[in-house]
Parts: C-alpha cells; sequence; structure tokens
C-alpha cells in the first residue's frame, strides 16, 4: 500500500536477474509514481527518460522524496547513498516525442482518468517505434480500454507498481503477446521486484483489488461515524506489524488519487455502495490531500501513527 517505505516483508524478494531484457526506459509522468519508478529502474543500470508536462515536476518531487527520506529517518527501496548513481541514468526531456523514440519500454505514470490516459498512450504509440512496449501504470484500469489508442496493442500491458512492497501487478490487454507479456515480467524481476501475474482480465489487477475491498470498508466505517479511523489503523497495525494502517497508506498515496480510484470501480458497477463517501470529496475540496499538502487524515510531517504511545493501550 505505501509507496516508499520498504515493509519488513519486502526484504525478502530476492529475484534480480542479471541478463537485462531491455535497456531503455521511457516514464512519462513525473508525479511521485512516475518519479519514483525512474529511479528504481536507473539504480538498476537501466537508461531512463523522463517526461512531464511540468518542466519542473521531477526535480521537486526529487527534492521532496529525499528530504521525506532524510527527515523521517524512512529506509528506502534505494539507499540514500544510491540516488546520486539513479539520477546519472535519468535523462530529462523536453517533449513527449523526444522521450520516447528510442525506448524499449514506456510507462504512463499519469493522473488516473481513462481520457487523459488514453490520449497520452495514442501519443506514445504515434512517436514510439513498433516494436516497443508500451505498459501503464494504472491502479485500476485495465490496459484493454487503453490499447486501441496505441495503435500497437499487441505491445501493451499493465505494469502496476507497489514500491514499499516491492511488488507489480502484470496483466496483458485483449491483444498483447506473450513474448511482450513475458520480457516485462523479467523486466519486474531485473529490478527485484516480485511479478504479480494476473492470467485475465480483472479490474484492479491482483493486490490492487484486494486493498480496495479494504479501503471501501474502512472509509465506510469512518464516513458513517462507526470507528474512529485511529482505531482502524491502530488495528491494522497490530495484526500486520506494519508502520502505518489503511488511512496513514491512503494519506501517502493522496486523497484525490483515492477518490479517483475510487470512481473509477463505481463507475464500472454503478453500485451505490461503491461510491466514495461525501466526507472523503469534501477533505479533497478543503486541500486536505495527505501527506503532500501536509494534512490528510494525519497531520504532517509529523502524523500520530509513528508516535510510539499510537499503540499504546493506556494513552
Amino acid at each position: 500500500m505505501n509507496l516508499f517505505p520498504i515493509t519488513k516483508a519486502s526484504n525478502n524478494v530476492i529475484m534480480n536477474e542479471k541478463i537485462k531484457p531491455l535497456e531503455n526506459v521511457a516514464i512519462i509522468g513525473a508525479g511521485t509514481m512516475g518519479t519514483l519508478i525512474a529511479l528504481l529502474a536507473a539504480y538498476n543500470n537501466y537508461n531512463v527518460r523522463i517526461y512531464d508536462i511540468n518542466n519542473l515536476a521531477f526535480k521537486q518531487a526529487i527534492d521532496k522524496l529525499r528530504k521525506e527520506a532524510k527527515t523521517k529517518n524512512i529506509k528506502t527501496f534505494i539507499p540514500l547513498d544510491g540516488w546520486d548513481k539513479a539520477l546519472r541514468n535519468i535523462e530529462e526531456s523536453r517533449t513527449l516525442e523526444d522521450t520516447v523514440k528510442k525506448a524499449d519500454l514506456v510507462i504512463e505514470a499519469v493522473p488516473e482518468k481513462l481520457e487523459i490516459k488514453r490520449e497520452i498512450i495514442q501519443k506514445i504509440g504515434k512517436s514510439s517505434t513498433p516494436s516497443t512496449i508500451i505498459a501503464s501504470n494504472s491502479s485500476s484500469i485495465p490496459i484493454s480500454r487503453l490499447e486501441e489508442a496505441s495503435g500497437h496493442p499487441e505491445n501493451c500491458l499493465n505494469i502496476h507498481f507497489y514500491l514499499g512492497a516491492k511488488m507489480a501487478d502484470l496483466m496483458g490487454g485483449s491483444k498483447t503477446l506473450p513474448e511482450v507479456y513475458e520480457k516485462g515480467v523479467r523486466w519486474v524481476r531485473s529490478l527485484n521486484f516480485y511479478p504479480l501475474k494476473v492470467k485475465k482480465e480483472i479490474l484492479g489487477f491482483c493486490y490492487n483489488r484486494v486493498w480496495r475491498a479494504i479501503k471501501r470498508e474502512v472509509l465506510y466505517m469512518w464516513a458513517n461515524n462507526f470507528v474512529d479511523f485511529r482505531d482502524i489503523d491502530r488495528a491494522y497495525m497490530l495484526i500486520s506489524g506494519g508502520t502505518s494502517g489503511p488511512f496513514g497508506a491512503m494519506d501517502a498515496v493522496g486523497l484525490d488519487v483515492i477518490y479517483d480510484i475510487e470512481m473509477v470501480y463505481y463507475k464500472e458497477s454503478g453500485d451505490e455502495r461503491d461510491k466514495p463517501p461525501i466526507k472523503l470529496k469534501e477533505m479533497i475540496d478543503r486541500g486536505e490531500l495527505g501527506i503532500k499538502t501536509g494534512k490528510g487524515f494525519y497531520k504532517y510531517p509529523n502524523p500520530e501513527y509513528i508516535d510510539p504511545d499510537f499503540l499504546n493501550p493506556f494513552k
């Protein structure tokens, strides 16, 4: 769930393949996720180009992530002393076309809105080579809803990262070639991440669908005042041994992102029970988006759940 810190369980994953399945990786979107994926690929000796419509986005993301890692003493999936090495393998581009023209793999990490992703996928398809693998890091949208826009649906797949847990969903579309899918699996393994292979299309992929069920239930409990969100997080932390609970994790992702993802599920089912609560939308409208704005369910940079007394039954 968490985007940034390494969890205890994730340290056990050792799968790095010595032979790289490709060389050049392009990232479209230099928000938190796009930047972290770029760092991960570059740290593992891939040549990386990154583009964002905001020319300052990548630098701002790097500065923010580095500061958070240092001030919060977070153990990241890339050691802090390895960030400079990774950054030397990353080149910022001024146009999308230049970013993708020589790429073996392009990953879009733009906002979780179907039309935006289709527009970006279309541009990638027009500017990349016919053999370029085009992947979406969408948290929920199946690649089959984007693939035709690329002009090369046989080269498209979902690769959705869980950076805090060192794993990634992989799911093909309606025309994805087996060799394209397998190359995606090998690439994820080469990053020392575990590939969660989804055998047939399902909204939300593998773990994100499990996480989505948790989100829906805890948001319902909070919005209807059944349980204080802190106690839900305490219960989750006590059972899992994790460093935060569902509400802390949603703050890390960004509540605006959470809302957009939940709306994808709601639009798919039409079931009112799948609609994110109004209280969540009210928080977003107030600018309470989580870590990135300093306030969500918790206040940052020192949220309650990092205090040792948060799990003290006598406090």
